[in-house]
This record gives C-alpha cells, structure tokens and sequence, in this order.
C-alpha cells in the first residue's frame, strides 16, 4: 500500500515546480491519473493541450485511444494502473520534451515510480524509452519484449497518437501488435 501522505506531499512540491522554462507557459501540472496503488504504471511523453487543460495525464485523443487499448484487455486505466509522463508540464506545440526538460523533470517520476513501487511499467512510445531506460532504438523494434532491470518488467508500446494514426486493426498492423503486447501485460499483472 503507497504511503498517500508521501505521495500527496509530492504531488503538492510538483505542483510548485519552476526548475525548467515548460513552468512558464503551463496551465497546469499534470502529475498523473489512476490507481497509485496497482501494480501496473504506464509513462508517456508529455502531456498535450487537453491535459495540460484539465491537469491530469491521457484525457485528450491519444489518451482515450490509450484507455480503449488497456480496456480490450481487461485493463481499466482509472482502477488498474497509474498513469504518468515524463515531463509534467506541456511542451508547446506539443514537441518533444528537451534534454534538459527531461532532465529537470525526472526525479518526480522516479519519485512517483519509488513510492507505488510497480511490478510492471508500460512505456508508451519512444521518447518514454529513450528518456527513461536510455535505450535509443526504433520503438517498432524494441514493442512487445519484456526488459528487466532492478526487478521492474517494462513493456514498451506504440505511443497512442501513432494508433491513431495507424487505425488499422488488420493483423501485423500497429493497433493490432499493440492488443498483442497488452496482453502480455495483462497476464503478467494477473500473476502478480
């Protein structure tokens, strides 16, 4: 069981953060959505207009194709997992976070990461993988195999935003080697 005064404590100093110039053009912190205490996190990039709107991580587009993914699997995104990004406020335009966003921004996440202590964490999309586990391959090759380091499983996926453009559910496509890997991580939450 998470320790909810620690992580609201958290939330709260994150909520506060100007350590990187996102600070300035943000609406709101999104500090992330679900279930703190799952044993499934999932991280993205960053979050876009609709969240930085609403203050809470996948709500726009991508996140409801990121909601309907985890459900066709029997994951339900508010009960089953926490769902957080790597940088917290939005980029604009949406770009990729920088290098010193990233780095300015990653102690929050590996707070939030040490305080639910996750057996599996999803990493939806490439920057999510490069900035997190420092791995700099093609996320196509990379999706679907499990990585292990310091007893955590990690699964990286599809961004949702490709999903969606990539609609087709036909066998080999995006959408449908996303269901695969989810459900990989179905059954290995299911054992936990």
């Amino acid at each position: 069981m998470i320790n909810q005064k620690k992580f609201n404590i958290l939330e709260s100093e994150c909520s506060k953060c100007l350590k990187c110039s996102l600070s300035s053009t943000r609406n709101n912190v999104v500090f992330g959505r679900g279930n703190p205490n799952s044993n499934l996190f999932v991280i993205g990039e960053g979050p876009g207009q609709q969240e930085d709107e609403q203050g809470l991580a996948f709500v726009g587009r991508a996140g409801k194709m990121l909601d309907s993914a985890f459900l066709s699997v029997g994951i339900d995104t508010n009960k089953d997992c926490y769902i957080s990004n790597i940088v917290k406020c939005r980029p604009p335009n949406n770009r990729k976070p920088l290098a010193n966003e990233v780095k300015e921004c990653m102690p929050w996440l590996n707070e939030q990461i040490e305080l639910i202590k996750p057996k599996v964490i999803v990493l939806a999309g490439s920057t999510a993988v490069q900035s997190y586990l420092n791995i700099d391959e093609a996320i196509s090759k990379l999706r679907g195999g499990w990585i292990v380091r310091d007893d955590i499983k990690y699964m990286p996926i599809f961004h949702p935003s490709y999903l969606l453009r990539n609609p087709s559910k036909e066998k080999g496509k995006p959408k449908w080697l996303t269901w695969q890997d989810l459900k990989k991580v179905k059954k290995e939450i299911s054992s936990v």
